[in-house]
């Protein structure tokens, strides 16, 4: 690692400007927690525009890999995410937001897009 390298990640990982590290297409993931409960909601992926806006509104916009744009969540359904802190880790490659959600995270319908376990070789619906 060259001199510069090496002092660019000790300021990304020890310094205080936050300066994420998307991957080759953009993105940076972001895992989202429920701030009451602790419970793990969703996955999903931000770009710059959606990690901006999300910042911006308090409310958490993503980047859809499969329509290929950016979606804010609860645009149709009205369960919206409420962010109230964005942690960073310690490369800046991934997020934790941890947020007020206003209804299921999920698109089935579920409080959280993690509601199976895998069991063998089987998906069991975890019961809440």
């Amino acid at each position: 690692m060259s001199r510069s390298n090496s002092s660019d990640a000790i300021d990304r990982e020890q310094g205080s400007r936050f300066v994420p590290r998307f991957d080759a297409q953009g993105l940076v993931a972001a895992i989202v927690v429920d701030a009451s409960t602790h419970g793990v909601l969703m996955f999903a992926f931000m770009n710059d525009e959606a990690l901006r806006l999300t910042r911006e509104t308090g409310i958490a916009h993503f980047w859809s890999r499969s329509r290929k744009s950016l979606w804010k969540k609860g645009e149709t359904s009205g369960n919206t995410l409420k962010v109230e802190e964005i942690l960073v880790d310690c490369d800046q490659d991934a997020l934790v937001l941890r947020v007020r959600p206003q209804g299921p995270a999920c698109h089935t319908g579920e409080k959280s897009c993690f509601y199976r376990r895998l069991e063998k070789d089987a998906l069991v619906r975890v019961r809440t």
